[in-house]
């Protein structure tokens, strides 16, 4: 767990101060990540540092396009020579690519691809089963949260709004891979 460890300080130097509850939401993200290691095999702990970190684009030091994934992508890559799959699920986290296509950002985004669908899908299962306070949520009410949130007239909201019928499916992708490594099937 050495990338993890060193995510996890990177992220608290970042986040636990300045934004307690991205900090604990972060935390909750992580936690979910490590749910997930059965399933993901040499990749589980690139998505546990990729969960810790994958809000560090909202620290004021990495604040560039005011995209978060790709602020934070940039920031790990730039800044402290993250490895490169890493920074990909970081750029690419859950509605990373409508909201990039929403800002004009698909290029700047397209410098963290190619991305990896199966790991896209784990770290987005383990961030939209987290709410903003770090308590476990239904992705459903998560996402209804973030709309709310926003408002509509905000990028994210038009951007989660089209990305919802794909983060939901690949929240239920990350479920069937689970199930299936633990020997069971869901119903």
């Amino acid at each position: 767990m050495q990338l993890a460890t060193w995510a996890h300080d990177l992220a608290e130097s970042l986040l636990a101060e300045s934004l307690p509850k991205r900090w604990a939401h972060s935390k909750r993200v992580y936690s979910q990540a490590l749910t997930l290691a059965p399933a993901l095999g040499e990749d589980a702990e690139l998505l546990a540092a990729a969960a810790i970190a994958h809000d560090v684009g909202y620290a004021q030091a990495a604040v560039d396009t005011k995209q978060h994934m790709i602020d934070g992508a940039r920031y790990l890559r730039d800044v402290v020579g993250a490895d490169p799959r890493l920074c990909s699920l970081v750029a690419f986290h859950t509605s990373s690519p409508w909201e990039a296509s929403e800002l004009g950002l698909t290029e700047a985004l397209a410098e963290f691809g190619p991305a990896e669908p199966d790991l896209v899908d784990a770290i987005t299962f383990c961030d939209l089963t987290s709410s903003p306070t770090g308590a476990l949520v239904d992705p459903g009410e998560r996402l209804a949260e973030v709309l709310e949130r926003y408002g509509a007239e905000h990028v994210v909201y038009r951007a989660v709004s089209a990305a919802r019928p794909e983060l939901l499916a690949m929240v239920d992708r990350v479920k069937q891979r689970r199930a299936e490594a633990e020997g069971w099937a869901l119903s």
